[in-house]
Parts: structure tokens; sequence; C-alpha cells
């Protein structure tokens, strides 16, 4: 699971009946100290999130899968939570 910003949506008029009811987002993973950090990505939206919203996102295709409970959709990356705060203890 990684630390993403949404940073705008996809809008597509013909996609994959596996993505019909959910928003297609990009997102910018991040670091723990919220840099960026590789590439951006496309990920469905399961947590109702918006532009500019830190999320909690699952980079892994199996267990996005799983989550949206279709083990043959075409679907690599899936946001799963709204992010509130980050804190790190220094230890």
């Amino acid at each position: 699971m990684l630390l993403a910003r949404v940073i705008g949506n996809v809008v597509s008029t013909i996609k994959h009946s596996s993505h019909n009811g959910y928003k297609l987002m990009l997102v910018q993973p991040l670091t723990q100290n919220l840099e960026k950090k590789g590439n951006v990505q496309i990920a469905i939206d399961n947590a109702q999130a918006g532009e500019g919203d830190l999320v909690l996102l699952l980079s892994e295709g199996t267990a996005a899968r799983q989550i949206l409970g279709n083990s043959t959709a075409p679907i690599r990356a899936v946001i799963v939570g709204i992010v509130d705060n980050v804190y790190i203890d220094a230890v």
C-alpha cells in the first residue's frame, strides 16, 4: 500500500465493463515525507476521493481485483482510503 495524491480525473466514453460505476483517477505516488515517488498511475476510486486528496493506494493487481470483487477485471490500482493525517514517530 502506498500514499498518493489525486491529481486529476480520467474521463472515458468507452471503458471495460468492470470499470462501470467507478471513477478513474490520476494519482501520484508519494514517499512517507509526501514527496513525489515514481510515475503517475490510473486508479479506480473506491473511497470517493477528489482531486487534491491524500489517499491510500493499493497498487497490486490481485488484491485490487479482490477488493472490487472481480477476479478477471483489468485493474492494477485502487484507491482504498482517504488520509487525514500522516504522523511519523522519530525513534
